[in-house]
């Protein structure tokens, strides 16, 4: 291909000149060889604009620098037709040589052979998969076994194609060119294929891989529109960027430079910008009701796919006008926080605890934590990582060096792996903590020992989830500005003397805090206790470090701190005796009225709904005292704490009832006035009257 005038004018050389002549025409017409050739004329062509380039230019110089890119992509346009027609001879000629048929029907060919490869392995799989699908779903063990014997199958599924295809395209011996081009286009399918089974692997679309209720084995919650609409669109995108690749690396080795590949590359980033807009604007959308208008749920749809289509292009023109930097930095921002969420969205997914709360929500468990702390962390990493390489700045080199700032990235690395651990031992701890408290949801026999066990953790647990988030919080704090460079010692003497200070100027919330603990320690109350302290009473809903909240029994809430409760008063402990008293007439016999009530105290006794919470039944004491109308009978009986006014109000009802049919009759005031006169004695019954109304005052106050 190439000669040399000095050879046509030379005298004839000698066998062995002739022998290391021909061998380096061979070596010039290798199309490898080739291409280094015009990549390296290429480079040194491009050295001074590259050179300036990676140095910082002022926006004139920028605009210098992007208008020697466009003249490049300008001559590669025009070069394009003739590199392209050189190529196609150059293949021509090597295709002829070889006898073969042209590469895209041996693509077709050796395809053709995976495909029927697969279809071997497809129908002597069929008891793996039908093994598969009868999988069941009883544990988070079972669950991830299925789908990563899924996984297992899909793999082997695309190998088999893999096998079939390569393989039997290396039984041949090919011309270098022609094997270039067939492996590179069959290597661009198989990834493909492989990025097929990733997809199907991560959503299982409905009947994807064969498997009937694929979906069972999605390991990325969404739904079945979802998983398949971003299955094919995905794996189409991946599909052509294998395709794209293979190409400009091929157009390398037919000889083409490097304008006219840039040409060819970024036409066919077109193509796939196309499709990530297409993605975008037939997705399926989902409908969030209003009181559930998700994270975004205030952009509308049409915006948000607007915003995307405006993204996507912004990447491509910043790939195209080579700002490397800037179009990584952007993908970093938009594809971290997306990759976060899916991750978490995906292991909650995988490994649900199956714990639920009250709520029916399932708490993630202690494995799912760490899990999916520990793929943020990589992910951040990695993105670290990735932007240190596009922005030229090398990690290793960090701690060799010292400057300021060297020093501030340095601290600021250090920081973000101090937080990273911080974040994940509290998730672990809160996990803990939370699934304690799920744990006792559920109540148990009323005061029994577990159930004053489960309430004191509901009690306590709490204030230790507060104590330990301030307290790592705080630890989190210090580490940070330590690893920054900031003298700790001094800041921690500093706040130790404004903590000095602070307590005497807040000694009542010192108090309240110390207070609040004496009380815990103690078991003073308990959540779900009814106490009384002072003018305040309620039922205990929860703490705070400094104070109490007590919900009383008519809907209001106290908000108390402990400093003011002084002497509690616990209304639901253990027992309560509760006593009441029945006026009857003076000639009632007594002996009858006792041993009624003590009747219906047996009753009550054995009754279903109050054996459980009568611990002793309903007698009466006696006679308490003469009134102005008859006699005050006394009677008591013991309950559960909280129970005894339903016992009571029951138990009125059957007395008064039980009275009645046996003729017991209540006392009636009686007033007798004597004289002559009407007004005096109008006077002395209303008089009488008033009295006895004041009387049934005070005892339903009492009541």
């Amino acid at each position: 291909m190439f000669s040399s005038p000095g050879f046509a004018q030379g005298p004839a050389p000698d066998p062995e000149q002739a022998e290391k002549i021909q061998r380096f025409l061979d070596l010039v017409d290798d199309p490898q060889v080739r291409s280094w050739l015009l990549s390296a004329k290429t480079t040194t062509d491009a050295a001074a604009p590259e050179a300036v380039a990676n140095e910082p230019v002022s926006y004139a110089g920028f605009v210098t620098i992007f208008r020697a890119r466009a003249t490049r992509l300008l001559e590669g346009l025009r070069a394009f037709p003739s590199e392209a027609a050189r190529a196609a001879a150059v293949l021509e000629g090597e295709v002829d040589a070889s006898h073969s048929a042209r590469p895209i029907f041996l693509v077709l060919a050796f395809v053709a052979a995976g495909l029927a490869a697969q279809w071997c392995f497809w129908w002597l799989s069929r008891g793996w998969r039908a093994w598969i699908a009868s999988l069941r779903f009883l544990t988070v063990r079972d669950k991830l076994m299925a789908i990563s014997a899924r996984l297992l199958w899909g793999t082997c599924y695309v190998v088999a194609f893999a096998l079939g295809s390569l393989g039997f395209f290396l039984a041949f011996d090919w011309l270098p060119l022609v094997r270039e081009i067939v492996v590179g286009y069959l290597f661009a399918v198989v990834i493909f294929r492989l990025a097929r089974v990733a997809f199907d692997f991560l959503l299982a679309p409905p009947g994807s891989g064969g498997f009937a209720s694929a979906e069972r084995f999605r390991v990325v919650p969404v739904s079945d529109q979802a998983a398949t609409h971003w299955t094919k669109r995905l794996g189409y995108m991946v599909g052509w960027y294998a395709f794209g690749s293979v190409t400009v690396h091929l157009l390398a080795t037919l000889g083409f430079a490097d304008p006219p590949r840039q040409v060819a590359a970024y036409t066919l980033g077109i193509v796939l910008l196309f499709l990530g807009i297409e993605a975008v604007w037939n997705r399926p959308t989902v409908h969030l009701s209003s009181t559930q208008p998700g994270r975004f749920g205030w952009i509308g749809v049409r915006a948000r796919n607007w915003f995307w289509t405006v993204y996507l292009v912004t990447l491509w023109l910043l790939w195209v006008a080579g700002a490397m930097k800037p179009f990584w930095i952007a993908v970093v921002a938009a594809a971290l926080p997306g990759a976060i969420a899916l991750v978490r969205a995906s292991v909650d997914n995988l490994l649900q605890g199956g714990l639920a709360d009250a709520e029916g929500q399932n708490r993630p468990g202690v494995i799912s934590v760490m899990v999916e702390r520990g793929v943020r962390a990589v992910l951040i990493v990695g993105a670290i990582v990735l932007l240190a390489d596009v922005l030229d700045i090398e990690l290793t080199g960090i701690t060799a060096q010292d400057s300021a700032a060297l020093r501030l990235m340095r601290g600021a690395l250090s920081a973000g792996i101090i937080l990273l651990a911080i974040d994940l031992v509290w998730n672990i701890v809160k996990v803990l903590i939370d699934r304690k408290l799920g744990e006792t949801e559920s109540a148990h026999e009323v005061g029994s020992e577990r159930e004053r066990r489960r309430a004191r953790i509901r009690t306590l647990l709490p204030i230790l989830k507060n104590v330990l988030m301030i307290l790592f919080v705080a630890v989190a704090i210090m580490m940070a500005l330590s690893s920054l460079g900031v003298e700790i010692a001094p800041l921690i003497a500093g706040a130790g003397v404004v903590g000095v200070a602070i307590g005497f100027g807040a000694q009542t919330v010192v108090k309240d805090i110390i207070s609040g603990m004496f009380y815990l320690l103690d078991d003073a109350f308990r959540v779900g206790e009814y106490i009384q302290s002072g003018s305040y009473k309620g039922t205990v809903e929860s703490f705070s470090l400094r104070s109490v909240k007590l919900r009383h029994h008519r809907g209001a809430i106290y908000i108390v701190p402990f400093s003011e409760l002084g002497a509690v008063q616990n209304l639901s402990r253990d027992w309560v005796i509760e006593k009441l008293t029945v006026t009857v007439g003076f000639d009632t016999d007594v002996d009858k009225a006792r041993k009624i009530i003590k009747k219906i105290g047996q009753e009550l006794l054995v009754d279903p709904e109050f054996a459980a919470i009568t611990i002793e039944p309903l007698k009466m004491q006696g006679i308490d005292s003469l009134g102005d109308s008859g006699l005050i009978l006394r009677m008591k009986f013991t309950t559960v704490p909280g129970e005894q006014f339903m016992l009571k109000r029951r138990a009125l009802m059957l007395i008064n009832k039980a009275f009645h049919e046996n003729g017991i009759k209540p006392a009636f005031p009686t007033v007798q006035v004597a004289g002559d006169r009407g007004t005096d004695v109008a006077a002395a019954a209303q008089q009488a009257l008033a009295k006895h109304n004041e009387a049934i005052a005070a005892a339903a106050a009492s009541g």
